[in-house]
Order: structure tokens, then sequence, then C-alpha cells
């Protein structure tokens, strides 16, 4: 057996005979990804329904904000916080930096700029005569504002597992901000990269193997609900 086939399967068997250092490792990713997430989707939605739908001075501008910071590299919005927390800076004194709260900062930053730009164009999709119907026929702002979400549901969806892909596989801002200490702040991400330069490949495979498996199933389930939706 050759020495790669040997290291897939250690690495398998990290995964299903739920070694605790790798699950704890999984389990720090999921923890920091879904409160970033969970805290950026309301205003994020809030913003993107807003640059589709209201007419505001500076609302293109806003717009190209937000699409230029599609292109900002994980590791420059890594290195501005760290800049921002580290003890020098202005919220040094918060003693976040090496710490969980400010891995979430970072993915928040990360997320939120997809989120808004991808959310905005699943909003524009829909006719802006579906708002003024709603509201014509009285639906209140929330019901009318539930019904455009309903509309545009699988593009607000594609825009949640894009942002969510996006941060859970990061390693710039994450290895900056979180300084991958074990049982802390080391996620898989990180821990990819220092066990790979360590020679473990193992354990490297075993979380890149829970990665592929998140994005397959993500996205399995994102077409199976478009098809569903279809065929309604």
């Amino acid at each position: 057996m050759s020495s790669i086939s040997q290291v897939t399967i250690d690495a398998l068997g990290l995964v299903f005979s739920g070694d605790p250092a790798v699950w704890e490792i999984i389990g720090i990713s999921f923890k920091t990804t879904a409160i970033a997430l969970l805290i950026a989707i309301v205003p994020a939605l809030a913003i993107a329904f807003a640059l589709a739908h209201l007419n505001f001075p500076g609302r293109r501008l806003l717009v190209a904000i937000f699409n230029a910071l599609l292109s900002v590299p994980a590791v420059v919005v890594g290195l501005t916080f760290y800049l921002l927390l580290s003890r020098q800076g202005p919220f040094g004194d918060l003693h976040l930096l090496f710490s969980q709260p400010a891995m979430v900062i970072g993915q928040i930053a990360l997320c939120f700029p997809i989120l808004v730009a991808m959310q905005h164009s699943a909003f524009q999709a829909v006719e802006l005569r579906a708002w003024e119907t709603a509201r014509t026929l009285g639906l209140g702002r929330f019901a009318s504002f539930g019904l455009i979400m309903r509309e545009a549901k699988f593009g607000l969806w594609g825009a949640l597992l894009a942002a969510y892909g996006r941060i859970i596989a990061e390693v710039g801002a994450s290895m900056m901000l979180g300084g991958n200490i074990l049982h802390h702040t080391r996620n898989i991400p990180t821990a990819i990269a220092l066990e790979t330069r360590k020679g473990d490949f193992a354990q490297g495979i075993a979380l890149g193997f829970v990665l592929l498996a998140m994005a397959f199933t993500l996205n399995a389930l994102l077409h199976f609900f478009q098809g569903k939706g279809q065929q309604a």
C-alpha cells in the first residue's frame, strides 16, 4: 500500500473514530463561523434590500463599495483588525486579540460584503412591482419584506452559502486574529496549515475531508430545494 493511501486511511480513521483533537478543531470552526453569520445576516439583509428597492443619495456609491470589498484579501482584513485590536491600537484595551471574538469580528468583515452584494442581486431579480403590489393590498412593511424574501429565497440562500464557504475556509484573518492557539482558536484551515508544515498529513487530510463533505452537503441541499421550488 502506498504512503498516500495509508495517510488517507489514517485520516478517515481520525474522522470516523471521533478523535477528540480533530472534532474540537471542527467545533471551534463551526462555532465561530455560525456566530459571525448570525450577527451579519440581519443587517446585511436590510442593507441589501435598501440598495435594491429604495432610492437615496449615495446608493450607487454604496453598491460600488460593497462590490469592491469582495476582492479584499483575507490577510488584509486580518492585518487591519490586528492593528485595531493590538495593544497599540484604538481598541487594545478590550483585550480581544488572539481570541474567538476577534476571529468572529474578522469573519464578519469578510462575509458581510458577500452577503450584501449577493443578496442585493437576489432582491434586484424580484420586480419592484411585487413590493408595490403587496403594499397596495394592505400588507405591512414586514409582511411585504417577507414576501420579497420568499420570492428571492434561492438567491438569498446562495449568498448565505457563499459567505459561509468564504469564512470557514480562510486562513489569513483567522491566523492573525486568533493566533492558532490549541484548544482555543485553532480552527480547520489554520490546523491544516500547521499540521501540513509539521508533516502530520493525516490530520490535515481529515480536516480537509470535513470541509469537502460540508461543501458538497450544503450545495446538494441548495440544489434539492431549488428543484422542489421549480416543480411547485
